[in-house]
């Protein structure tokens, strides 16, 4: 009985704390005012960069999708760094040569653990733009989305700028069950920023300062990993330029990309994003993972014991109930903003399944190596 005392005890102390981070992120995305661009003359010029590998049945819908924004032509250029790719890549976005985009070809005789940064490094090399924005080669974007962005850095003068990304075109329960998980984790990272104290972000859809990503050094330290040309170049600027990060909170600024068709494809994503949590310099972060992923620890070290003592079975419920209302509370306004709460309604499923995925993602993504567009990486 006096185990059982301790352990609810326990319990509800990291069932406190969990709460009172999930409040925290409510806080912060209502930090976040919804941007409503002032009509201007931009001034600004921008490189979008891009890096693809063996994306021929994607990139030209993104390509498409780049020539069409509604921000001038004159400031704006495309830069399309082919990493080694074995398929048409290569041939589809050298047809695009006389619509202002241009094509880097990666060729690099040693192996590299990131190629992604090497990719972006080498092209931010070569660029005209005073604005670097990176998104993927698989993604759909509005045409009024690079002017969204523009119009927010030349008003708020921010040094890095983290936009919204989310799932579309969803073709199976799986694939909506991972359209509200990543909007939770978007949501999360709003919220730091929102919070004054920024954690993740998306390469996807990130803007910085040519001058700034050169002051903090690149991805000089960083560029070992696989993963991080955002979230580690994020904690970079943020520790020169804590009050200069913006989160761009406006729907013309969202750019969309497809869920994982399966759970083995998934997985290999998810560890290589985790894995550069290894990598964080900022204590905070690093501690706000710790406790999350300790909470979930609980639960189901709790049900699993609740199944030989059913007393940790109540406890154990109790934390899923608190868990799930108020994770239900931050994806009302999250779900709101992305026009997608109809997604709500798996967040019963979702919450035992994040569980389980949490406590294994937190283990794998920091030991071994891992698959990435054919490659294993670390």
């Amino acid at each position: 009985m006096e185990i059982l005392n301790l352990i609810s005890l326990l319990s509800a102390a990291l069932t406190l704390i969990y709460a009172f981070l999930v409040l925290s992120f409510i806080r912060g995305w209502h930090n976040l005012t919804y941007f409503i661009p002032e009509k201007s003359d931009p001034q600004t010029k921008v490189s979008i960069i891009v890096a693809a590998r063996d994306e021929e049945a994607n990139i030209n819908k993104t390509i498409d999708d780049l020539i069409a924004q509604t921000y001038p032509k004159v400031l704006t250029e495309i830069i399309i760094i082919d990493d080694h790719s074995t398929d048409r890549t290569t041939e589809i976005v050298l047809s695009y040569a006389g619509k202002n985009v241009r094509l880097i070809k990666l060729n690099e005789d040693r192996a590299l653990n990131s190629y992604k940064k090497k990719a972006i490094q080498t092209a931010i090399g070569t660029c005209a733009g005073d604005l670097i924005v990176t998104t993927d080669a698989d993604c759909r974007i509005g045409e009024n989305w690079l002017a969204t962005i523009v119009q927010l850095f030349e008003q708020k003068k921010y040094k890095m700028i983290s936009s919204p990304v989310a799932y579309f075109q969803e073709k199976s329960f799986f694939e909506r069950l991972q359209s509200l998980e990543f909007l939770y984790l978007i949501g999360l990272g709003a919220s730091t920023i929102g919070n004054k104290q920024p954690s993740t972000c998306n390469g996807a859809n990130l803007a910085y300062e040519k001058t700034t990503f050169y002051e903090v050094g690149g991805f000089q330290g960083i560029d070992d990993l696989a993963s991080g040309d955002d979230e580690l170049l994020l904690h970079k600027i943020a520790a020169k330029y804590p009050d200069r990060i913006g989160f761009l909170k406006n729907r013309d600024a969202i750019v969309y990309t497809h869920a994982k068709e399966n759970l083995s494809t998934f997985i290999q994503q998810r560890r290589r994003w985790a894995s550069k949590s290894t990598r964080y310099k900022n204590k905070g972060i690093i501690v706000l993972g710790v406790l999350i992923w300790i909470f979930n620890l609980s639960i189901l070290s709790n049900f699993i014991t609740g199944l030989f003592i059913p007393g940790f079975l109540t406890i154990t419920f109790y934390q899923l109930l608190v868990k799930m209302v108020l994770e239900s509370l931050f994806l009302w306004d999250v779900t709101g903003f992305a026009k997608r709460r109809s997604l709500l309604i798996l967040i019963p499923v979702l919450n035992v399944l994040h569980i389980l995925y949490m406590v294994y993602i937190g283990i794998a993504g920091n030991s071994g190596k891992y698959n990435w567009k054919g490659r294993m990486v670390r």
